[in-house]
């Protein structure tokens, strides 16, 4: 029972990394595409190619990138393990303090 357990576990980490590696191509070879095709449009309109409007996609579709791996790898800078840890060990010593005051 606990085997098949771990092993559905790590299916589920496999697809879901399997999933972020697919976005993650899917993101550079699209946004390739594009820079290349706004680049060579550029060239010939004599517009200026630094600029925001070029960097849109490739932007605010790499923060979504950024946040499906953070959620695949488990990274949390803000609510992390140690987080946890020192709020628990927080909450710990508050108890400790108050159960001294009573003896």
């Amino acid at each position: 029972m606990e085997n098949d357990n771990k092993l559905n576990r790590a299916k589920k980490k496999v697809e879901a990394m399997k999933g972020f590696y697919i976005h993650l191509s899917v993101y550079i070879v699209i946004n390739a595409f594009i820079l290349v095709n706004v680049y060579m449009r550029t060239l010939g309109d004599g517009e200026s190619f630094w600029k925001f409007s070029t960097f849109f996609t490739p932007i605010f579709w790499g923060i979504g990138v950024v946040f499906h791996a953070a959620h695949v790898f488990n990274y949390n800078p803000f609510f992390g393990k140690n987080w946890e840890e020192r709020q628990i060990q927080k909450y710990i010593d508050k108890d400790q303090r108050e159960a001294e005051k009573f003896k």
